[in-house]
């Protein structure tokens, strides 16, 4: 690990003290990785014929304490979306999404690959959205604090996603983020996870 904010990160919360959110999420996982299966049989073919490219998109992320980590996703973007820009913030309404990838972002649906993330252990049910490297080190230039996030596992969903949508700034992440992990609780996930699932019904504010 070479980043820049790497001695910035702050005191982790012990794995040791999140062996019940462990097995919170290996529950979970498992369950996830059945819904997964069905997802694939109905969500793979389409994807591959409304859009050229893979059905299943992998990007490096930033981990736990800065390990550098693999999540996949359903691709919902072009295939060459960021061909001329390079890593930039989703947006609302961002132009590189596709019509299917649309409806899978509304519903979270894209995100169900990252239950095998979860079940390997690299992340966690809830806990603060991995980001990318570039991207990391670019908010840390201007909040020396967010690199704190990375003081847990991070998170499938979050206190920031239950509480912001694509309209988001980095710093609100940041400071959202880093209120999860100075409260966390059992409970506080289980309330998160309900968070999420009215957000997957209504529609509101998922990113």
């Amino acid at each position: 690990m070479n980043y820049k904010f790497k001695d910035h990160i702050g005191t982790p919360i012990p794995l040791s003290r999140l062996w019940l959110k462990r097995i919170f999420d290996i529950i979970f996982a498992l369950i996830g990785m059945v819904i997964l299966v069905i997802a694939v049989i109905i969500f793979g073919p389409i994807i591959k014929l409304t859009s050229p490219g893979s059905i299943f998109y992998s990007q490096k992320r930033v981990g736990y304490m800065g390990k550098p980590i693999m999540i996949h996703k359903f691709r919902s973007m072009r295939n060459d979306a960021e061909k001329n820009t390079g890593a930039i913030w989703a947006k609302k309404d961002d132009p590189r999404v596709t019509k299917i990838g649309h409806f899978m972002r509304k519903t979270r649906i894209d995100e169900l690959p990252q239950f095998w993330n979860i079940l390997v252990g690299d992340m966690s049910l809830v806990g603060p959205r991995p980001e990318r490297p570039m991207l990391t080190e670019e908010f840390y230039e201007k909040w020396p604090e967010f690199p704190q996030r990375l003081r847990t596992i991070p998170g499938l969903t979050g206190w920031a996603q239950i509480n912001g949508g694509y309209d988001i700034s980095p710093e609100e992440k940041c400071h959202l983020d880093n209120y999860y992990i100075d409260h966390w609780s059992l409970w506080f996930d289980i309330k998160i996870v309900f968070g999420t699932i009215k957000i997957i019904i209504t529609g509101n504010g998922a990113r």
